[in-house]
């Protein structure tokens, strides 16, 4: 007697099913008709749900306000939580179809949470919490249940969440109301987010450029405005690479300070660089709520990693000490980078602030570092969830497949590296008296997809667990003035790659984005230097 053993669904057939299951998922009123679509070869869509006819006034008018104007109107009645969040259901299908952002949609519980957020408020007269009725769109790795986390795999397709993440716990009790979660890469370990499940996100200001990774799901889904307020990750950058990609605000906090209990990581166990989570936000000013709203409801309560730290207001001293680091050492930033830097310490200068240079010579150590400890299990974790469909590495994670397992003494070796570079970092800073350092995000505002080199501009600060700001800084590509010039010497292969592939008519017109770093859990200070260093721009 022979026994037939089904052979486990091959990984195309997999995440074929889940993308049609995610298009499906999408009600018919909410899917563009094919006349109003954009053409393919339209590059910039950010303008299409303004000048295509296919919302309403009322939904535009909702949809274009940032999530503190939102909430402002929610908690006193003047709008409703259901009219707030049928807007932004339709307008992140909008953007899904448009951008590819998605991952997850639950617009039957959102209306059903909204529907209950505005019987309260009839019945008590008062808001369920700070976020009441706001609508809060989630990256794909934080658990809500009966949804998948793929992380980009397709061995998780099916394995819906039983409980929602601790930090969906602490929105949820502040009001918020979920509505969708948002595409990643491959384990959330690459730059750009693409993945063998999902396919890629693309960049709403020009869908030739990537929207960044691994949190691009979420930076498409704002610049669309299909999410006042989101929510990423970062263990490398992948909350400020993405912002910077698409010209918006994020913080990425010290570990301990926002709950991670519950999230599917790509690579779980992995302690050695801690993932943290953060928001996402067009302003900075939602950055800033959102963190305090967080802090606020106490995540100690909800997550056994978070640092009982309640929120300080920052008192900054009048006269900024700010240190810039011009490049990493490794790659210069592209002409329109290294200008928007050079302008922004113009203006900080001549507002009386103190501006010394920043010596980069250990980014490089921290850089290495970072990528030893990402490969330290011989990428085992990534490769044992791709073996289990048959999925093939991409070739972006080239790094993962050919890495060698360190044993647990060399592990322990790495960490005491680790922990004394972070002393000697600590140390120079010090010394130097500084109030935060001012750099590039990455080197360039975004490139065209497949083509994104060098995380080390923010991976070192994940290497040193410090709170970091990338702010767009109001400063766009010129194309007239932002070509590389015959003064440009690289400072290494990377550093050459990088600025001869700059496209400056590509991204002419693109945001530019810096980085602000403070110490750790310093997040209240850095958050106040970045507004004086806005408000200094805006000067």
């Amino acid at each position: 007697m022979s026994v037939s053993i089904e052979a486990a669904p091959h990984w195309e057939q997999i995440g074929a099913r889940k993308r049609e299951a995610l298009a499906a998922s999408i009600p018919e009123e909410w899917r563009i008709p094919a006349d109003l679509l954009p053409p393919a070869s339209q590059d910039d869509v950010t303008t299409w749900p303004e000048t295509s006819g296919w919302f309403t006034e009322d939904e535009l008018a909702i949809t274009q306000q940032t999530a503190a104007d939102l909430v402002a109107q929610l908690v006193t009645g003047k709008l409703t939580a259901e009219d707030v969040t049928r807007a932004f259901c339709k307008r992140a299908a909008a953007a899904h179809q448009l951008t590819n952002c998605l991952s997850e949609t639950c617009f039957d519980r959102a209306i059903a949470t909204a529907r209950a957020r505005d019987e309260h408020f009839a019945r008590t007269g008062k808001p369920v919490g700070a976020l009441h009725g706001l609508p809060i769109s989630l990256k794909d790795n934080f658990h809500l249940r009966g949804l998948d986390a793929t992380v980009g795999f397709s061995s998780h397709v099916g394995d819906a969440a039983e409980d929602d993440a601790a930090l969906a716990k602490l929105l949820e009790d502040a009001g918020a109301v979920f509505y969708v979660k948002t595409n990643v890469p491959t384990a959330m370990m690459i730059a750009e987010t693409v993945n063998n499940v999902f396919g890629r996100t693309l960049n709403p200001r020009n869908r030739k450029t990537t929207s960044g990774g691994s949190s691009g799901g979420e930076s498409a889904l704002i610049v669309m405005k299909g999410s006042p307020l989101g929510v990423g990750s970062d263990i490398g950058g992948s909350l400020r690479i993405p912002a910077a990609c698409t010209g918006i605000f994020t913080i990425r906090p010290s570990f301990g300070r926002f709950p991670v209990r519950n999230c599917r990581s790509g690579m779980p166990g992995q302690e050695a660089v801690a993932s943290v989570n953060g928001p996402m936000a067009r302003t900075l000013a939602d950055v800033e709520f959102y963190s305090k709203t967080v802090i606020d409801s106490q995540p100690w309560l909800y997550d056994a990693k978070c640092v009982p730290l309640a929120w300080r207001p920052a008192q900054l001293p009048q006269k900024l000490k700010i240190a810039v680091m011009w490049n990493d050492g490794m790659v210069r930033p592209t002409p329109p980078v290294a200008r928007a830097l050079r302008d922004t310490v113009a203006k900080l200068k001549a507002a009386g602030h103190e501006i010394i240079d920043w010596d980069p010579s250990d980014q490089k150590e921290g850089a290495i570092l970072l990528g030893r400890m990402f490969v330290a299990d011989g990428g085992k974790a990534i490769r044992h969830e791709l073996g289990r469909t048959g999925e093939p590495f991409r070739p972006e994670m080239q790094a993962y497949e050919e890495a060698t397992e360190l044993g647990t003494w060399e592990m322990w070796k790495l960490h005491g590296e680790r922990t004394e570079y972070q002393n000697r970092y600590l140390d120079r800073w010090n010394a130097a008296g500084i109030d935060a350092i001012l750099c590039p995000t990455i080197p360039f505002p975004t490139v065209k997809s497949t083509t994104f080199k060098h995380v080390a501009y923010t991976g070192v600060f994940n290497v040193l667990d410090y709170s970091a700001v990338s702010f767009a800084t109001g400063h766009h590509v010129d194309k007239s003035i932002d070509g590389l010039d015959g003064t440009y010497e690289p400072l290494s292969d990377t550093c050459k790659a990088v600025n001869e592939e700059f496209d400056v008519d590509l991204l002419d017109g693109l945001p530019v984005s810096l980085q602000l770093v403070a110490r750790r859990l310093e997040e209240e200070k850095v958050l106040a230097i970045s507004q004086r260093v806005l408000d200094t721009l805006s000067e």
